[in-house]
This record gives structure tokens, C-alpha cells and sequence, in this order.
């Protein structure tokens, strides 16, 4: 082999080139001549290697050995370079492989379980973009982008492409941004416990909160059920209103029918000022003035039947029990008023020949604006009430007297005192009423 390329550098020294007999391709067995070209003329053939210069020494065979030997080397080194670089590839692919197989909080692998985390609602990922499928998106496109680059250098290196390295500059770059695409990740894994942690604190003080609530519910429910289950009979229990607001009151789950005369009694207990409020009030679709008691300010009682008004001579506001009772007739509009009994005034010419309307709304504590509602808190009644009763007749004074007194219990015919006829609203409440004769002593 050496003596081949001692050979044919001599043949480049001389200028000379191979060329067969008339410039043909010589056939088996034919000598060959050596014809002397110009040195600028292209050589017609495969190129050769550099041709030393005229004057330029001839290479020694050691030289051209040792050429040999350091061309062998260079191989040899480009082999192993090519060997550490897929030996990176691998590398870079086994931690990208690792960083998509994180697993995800509900423990599935890929970024699948990254999804319905984020599906949920909860965004954490800080400066990425808010929606969560957008974040896994742009991760999953990173990732295959890197992979798709490094399966590409592969390629072309399996392909034997001539590398003589991979730059350092690339590989650096490659590795980097895994680097810091593994931080991220792992960034966000921990950001994502913190917030699962203060999502779960959030949910449990709400949780304990709601508990509580429940549960004073509860127990003011079951203090209502005792003291209905306190009561001696159906009709022993008060009302009681202790807010001027609009929005504590009772309401009578039965209404009116069509009235001629009625004579409505009830006992009361208040002391607020100016004024009780209104005790109660019946409205019906286009007159919410039908029936309504008040005292509203620094007026005295008034009565109105269809939103004509009487003044009462009643003087209910010391803080005591005080029976009190108010008739009336459509037939000239009579009207009387009794406290404890006596009976303190009367009067005509109230709403005459006017029929109580039917199917209204009967509250109890508060004047009625519209049918069953807009209330107003001055005008709402402070205190507590029990026994109120309406009969679709004008009752004898006798009668009357003898339910103040409590020498008779004579239930109304149309609205009769009974538990399960009334409802409490907005933290008005019932419980058992003093006796008939424990409220005549507080008279």
C-alpha cells in the first residue's frame, strides 16, 4: 500500500497524469502512458489529492505513514464522537420521556391528569395562559417540539451524515432547555399543592362555617318545636315581635270570605313609642287598606276598613297586657272599640255599605303596602300578641267581657287562635303565653 502511494505521488510530482492510449479506456493486459499536462490544465479522471508544488521535497514513506496513521486516528475519533452524541440523544430523550410520565394529582401519568386537574377550575400557573387546556397544550407542544429536534439529529447521525461533532452550542442549548422546561414542570407540581392545600383549608373553614350555621339552625328549630310541643292546648301561645323592622312578622294562613260585620279581639302587649305600630292589617288585590289596626306615630289608633279611617280611644302603649276588641257593621258603618272589656267609643259612618272583600292576605306586625308584602318598618308593631280571633258577627258586649275577664273561652267562627294557623317570619317567634288570669294581673 505504501509503495501504491509512493508511486502515485510521484506520478502528481511530475505533472503527469493517467490517461490510456488515445484517451480511451485501455483493455486487460495494455500498458499505460504517461503524458505530461500543464500544470493549470484539469486533469480529466477523479480528482486527486493535493499536488506538491515544483521545487517542493518528496514526502518520505515515513511521512506518508505516518499520514496513514493520523487519518486512521481522525476516523477513529469522529467514530467516538458520534457515539457520544447519540449516547446524549438517548439521554436528553430518556428525561423529556420522564418529564411527560410525571404524574399528574390524581396520579395518572402524561399531562392527562394535569388536564382535569386544570379542568376543575382552579389556574395556577402563574405568567402561562389562564385557561387550563391552553397550558397543557403549550407544555405538550414544547416537549414534542424538543423531542421532534432530537429525533431528527438521530436520524441524520444514523443516517451516517458527516459530523464531525455536535456543537457544543446546540447540545448546551438542547440541554438547557430541557433543564429549565423540568423546573418549570416541577414548579408547577408544587405551586399546585400549595393552592390544593389552601383550596382545602378554604373549603373546610367554609364547610365549618356552613356546619354552624346548620347547626344554630337546627337548634333554634328545635327550641321552636319545644315550645310548640310546650304549648298546653293549640291556642296557648303568643307572638312575639321585638324589632320595629320589615321583615319580622306572622302571617294567618286562613283568609276572610266576604263580610257584612266582624268583630275582631285580640290581647297585646307593647311599649314602644311614638306609636305600637300596626297590630294587624288584611289585604285584598287592588286595596291593601281593607281591615287595618295601627298606630303610627303620634296619632292615636285608627281603624281602617276599605282606607277609611276611624280614631280610636284606646291607650294600649304601657308595657302591660290589654285586651282589646274593635267592631264593625257594612249597615251605616258602625264601629265600637273595647279595652279590656269596657267599651270606649263609638262611632258611624265608616266605609258604610261597603263588604269586606275575600280571599285577601291577614299579617300580623306589619301594615301591608301590597298584597302580602312592602312593609315598612316605622309602621311595624313591637311587641307580643296572642288570641286573636274574628267572628263574622257583631258580638254583645257581654260576650266581649266575659273573653276579657277570662270567664269564657269562646274561639273566633272565621279566624280562630290555633298553632298550626299561623307562621312566623324573619325571627318573630312563638312560645307559651302567660294564662288568662296572669294577664288580667298584669292589667
Amino acid at each position: 500500500m505504501l509503495a501504491l502511494l509512493a508511486g502515485l505521488l510521484l506520478s502528481l510530482a511530475s505533472g503527469a497524469s493517467w490517461r490510456g492510449v488515445r484517451g480511451q479506456e485501455s483493455p486487460p493486459g495494455s500498458r499505460f502512458v504517461c503524458t505530461s499536462l500543464p500544470l493549470d490544465a484539469a486533469p480529466s479522471g477523479c480528482p486527486l489529492p493535493p499536488v506538491p508544488m515544483q521545487g517542493d521535497a518528496l514526502p518520505s514513506e515515513e511521512e506518508l505513514k505516518a499520514t496513514v496513521l493520523q487519518l486512521r486516528e481522525t476516523i477513529l475519533q469522529q467514530k467516538q464522537t458520534i457515539g457520544n452524541q447519540r449516547e446524549t440523544i438517548r439521554e436528553l430523550t430518556s428525561k423529556l420521556s420522564r418529564c411527560e410520565s410525571f404524574p399528574g394529582p390524581d396520579g395518572k401519568p402524561g399531562t392527562e391528569g394535569w388536564r382535569k386537574e386544570f379542568a376543575k377550575g382552579k389556574d395556577t400557573m402563574g405568567d402561562l395562559p389562564r385557561d387550563p387546556t391552553q397550558v397543557i397544550d403549550q407544555l405538550s407542544r414544547t416537549m414534542q417540539t424538543l423531542k421532534d429536534r432530537l429525533e431528527n439529529l438521530e436520524h441524520q447521525l444514523r443516517a451516517n451524515v458527516s459530523y464531525a461533532a455536535l456543537p457544543n452550542e446546540l447540545r448546551e442549548m438542547l440541554q438547557r432547555r430541557l433543564g429549565d422546561l423540568e423546573r418549570q414542570l416541577l414548579s408547577k407540581v408544587a405551586e399546585l399543592e400549595d393552592e390544593k392545600s389552601l383550596l382545602h383549608n378554604e373549603t373546610s373553614a367554609h364547610r365549618q362555617k356552613t356546619e354552624t350555621a346548620l347547626s344554630a339552625l337546627l337548634e333554634r328549630v328545635s327550641e321552636l318545636e319545644k315550645g310548640s310541643s310546650a304549648f298546653k292546648s293549640p291556642d296557648e301561645f303568643k307572638v312575639g315581635l321585638p324589632l320595629r323592622t320589615n321583615y319580622l312578622y306572622g302571617k294567618i294562613k286562613k283568609t276572610l270570605p266576604e263580610l257584612y260585620a266582624f268583630t275582631v279581639c285580640l290581647w297585646l302587649r307593647s311599649s314602644a313609642s311614638p306609636g305600637i305600630g300596626t297590630p294587624f292589617s288584611y289585604a285584598v288585590p287592588g286595596q291593601a287598606n281593607e281591615i287595618v289596626l295601627i298606630e303610627w306615630g303620634n296619632n292615636p289608633i285608627e281603624l281602617l276598613i276599605n282606607d277609611k279611617v276611624a280614631q280610636l280611644p284606646l291607650f294600649i302603649s304601657d308595657g302591660k297586657w290589654h285586651h282589646i276588641c274593635v267592631t264593625w257593621t257594612t249597615r251605616d258603618g258602625m264601629w265600637e272599640a273595647f279595652q279590656d272589656g269596657e267599651k270606649l267609643g263609638t262611632g258611624e259612618n265608616l266605609a258604610p255599605w261597603h263588604p269586606i272583600k275575600p280571599g285577601g292576605v291577614l299579617i300580623l306586625g306589619q301594615e301591608q303596602d301590597t298584597v302580602g308584602g312592602r312593609f315598612d318598618a316605622t309602621q311595624a308593631f313591637v311587641g307580643e300578641m296572642s288570641q286573636f280571633n274574628i267572628w263574622d258577627r257583631v258580638l254583645k258586649a257581654e260576650d266581649i267581657m266575659n273573653i276579657a275577664n277570662c270567664s269564657t273561652n269562646m274561639p273566633g267562627n272565621i279566624i280562630p287562635w290555633v298553632d298550626n294557623n299561623v307562621d312566623v317570619f324573619g325571627g318573630a317567634t312563638k312560645w307559651p303565653v302567660e294564662t288568662c288570669e296572669e294577664r288580667l294581673l298584669d292589667l
